[in-house]
């Protein structure tokens, strides 16, 4: 196997990282939401997660600790960015289901192309116009038949579907802002700054007695959330340094089918601790047109010659 070829099994590897631990996440924050409220679970994973970091740097390379005392403004604003999605997910997650918010949540890829073609001058070519169109009227069937499931509770159901667009649309100034400053700054180095930021603001809001008064299981499902929120972003930075961007979206916008799939097994074997879930066969077909038309429009945004960028030293966690 050629070092071509080594380089693309281990961005595809990291990118199956990330997407497996984003399956989970939303079934976790559902069941983590029975002890806790939502500020205090966004601000335990973003302070977790920017206190392993902050100590790895604070021991291996102290120079990338200068970053915090004088942050780009655009990190900033991609920090307050990554905040917001973290907390309207969780909301959504609230209101809804976990197979819901995961669904609903693949319109930002679908965002961040428009924002691409809008801001970055990127062209939308005519299978990425399809890619879209099929994503959009899937949304719609979606939302129409799961908000029929949720009919005596609509509301719920509406707040929990702005929030995840809240997410979304959150999540695309993020990423549109990563997107300019990983050419100048090591990737670990901006996401300690884009956890330590959203985990200072949350701070003063969340419920340390709570916290004082969790069960060990509990505590280990925090810690999960935690540790997910650092490999899975991790390994997503990494993915990207060794193989095509295309690719590693692909296998991300992938990710609710573990969701979908677990939630049905726990139906399955009718778990007390978390509310089974049914879809509907338009609910399906609708959630396979917004899946299957993001697929189209981030694989054909590729283009003819991709480079792949090759990992800094200071990028890596060993």
């Amino acid at each position: 196997m050629n070092s071509a070829s080594n380089q693309n099994l281990k961005g595809i590897l990291f990118a199956s990282i990330t997407a497996f631990l984003w399956g989970f996440l939303a079934i976790a924050l559902k069941v983590s939401l029975h002890d806790l409220d939502s500020i205090t679970i966004v601000w335990f994973r973003f302070f977790f997660a920017f206190s392993v970091l902050f100590s790895y740097f604070l021991v291996k390379d102290r120079k990338q600790l200068n970053i915090i005392k004088r942050p780009p403004f655009i990190l900033i604003v991609a920090a307050l960015g990554l905040g917001l999605n973290y907390l309207g997910f969780l909301e959504g997650v609230n209101y809804t289901s976990p197979t819901n918010a995961q669904i609903i949540i693949q319109t930002a890829p679908i965002l961040l192309g428009v924002v691409g073609f809008i801001f970055f001058k990127e062209k939308i070519n005519l299978k990425q116009g399809i890619g879209f169109g099929i994503a959009g009227i899937g949304l719609f069937f979606f939302y129409r038949n799961q908000l029929a499931h949720f009919i005596h509770d609509a509301d719920a159901f509406n707040k929990g579907f702005v929030w995840v667009e809240t997410a979304a649309i959150a999540w695309v100034v993020y990423a549109a802002l990563q997107k300019k400053l990983v050419q100048k700054h090591p990737a670990q180095t901006l996401n300690m700054v884009l956890y330590g930021i959203p985990a200072l603001l949350y701070m003063p809001m969340a419920d340390f007695g709570a916290l004082l008064h969790l069960s060990l299981g509990s505590w280990l499902l925090l810690i999960f959330l935690g540790m997910n929120t650092l490999v899975a972003y991790g390994c997503i930075a990494l993915a990207f340094k060794y193989t095509q961007a295309y690719k590693v979206s692909i296998i991300i916008t992938l990710n609710p089918i573990i969701t979908v799939t677990t939630m049905a097994i726990l139906g399955y074997l009718q778990v007390s601790w978390i509310q089974a879930e049914s879809l509907s066969f338009h609910s399906i077909l609708g959630a396979i047109m917004v899946l299957g038309g993001a697929v189209i429009a981030v694989f054909f945004s590729r283009k003819n010659k991709p480079e792949v960028i090759p990992a800094k030293t200071s990028d890596k966690i060993n």
